[in-house]
């Protein structure tokens, strides 16, 4: 056999059985990094940002390679556990006798106004699953 004879090896990457690149891992990435920038400076807008692009892209490759049959449950998911760790921040650092909106926003409490900021973010998450939830034609909801 020739060394150029196509024996039926399927060569990954070069061969039509494959898919072609998703974008999705880039923008996993973009969304972690700008919502570490955000949490590091403790800049509350990029970090909702960069928490919610980074959890819609996970919900959306878990939903793209088959793990996953609807996406928004996997957005209810990670919205939950970004929820948890943002909550989790927050109590740890306030008394919560003294919780109120102006402690939760105040920026001389830094621990505290990025675990806002964190739970804001999760729960763009979870309004957004619940959404598409609620709006998703019933067929497509319970498949057969």
């Amino acid at each position: 056999m020739a060394d150029g004879e196509d024996v039926g090896e399927v060569q990954p990457g070069l061969s039509e059985q494959y898919r072609k690149a998703s974008p999705w891992p880039m923008l996993v990435a973009f969304g972690f990094v700008i919502s570490e920038i955000g949490v590091v400076l403790g800049l509350f807008p990029i970090t909702v940002g960069g928490l919610v692009l980074f959890g819609g892209t996970v919900a959306g490759i878990l939903s793209e390679s088959g793990y996953v049959q609807q996406t928004w449950a996997s957005l209810l998911a990670i919205g939950g556990v970004i929820i948890a760790l943002g909550v989790t921040t927050i109590g740890l650092n306030v008394d919560p006798s003294a919780l109120s909106v102006e402690v939760l926003l105040d920026v001389t409490r830094p621990f505290v106004y990025r675990g806002s900021a964190i739970t804001a973010a999760g729960l763009c998450l979870v309004a957004v699953g619940a959404t598409i939830r609620l709006v998703q034609p019933s067929q497509a909801r319970d498949p057969p």
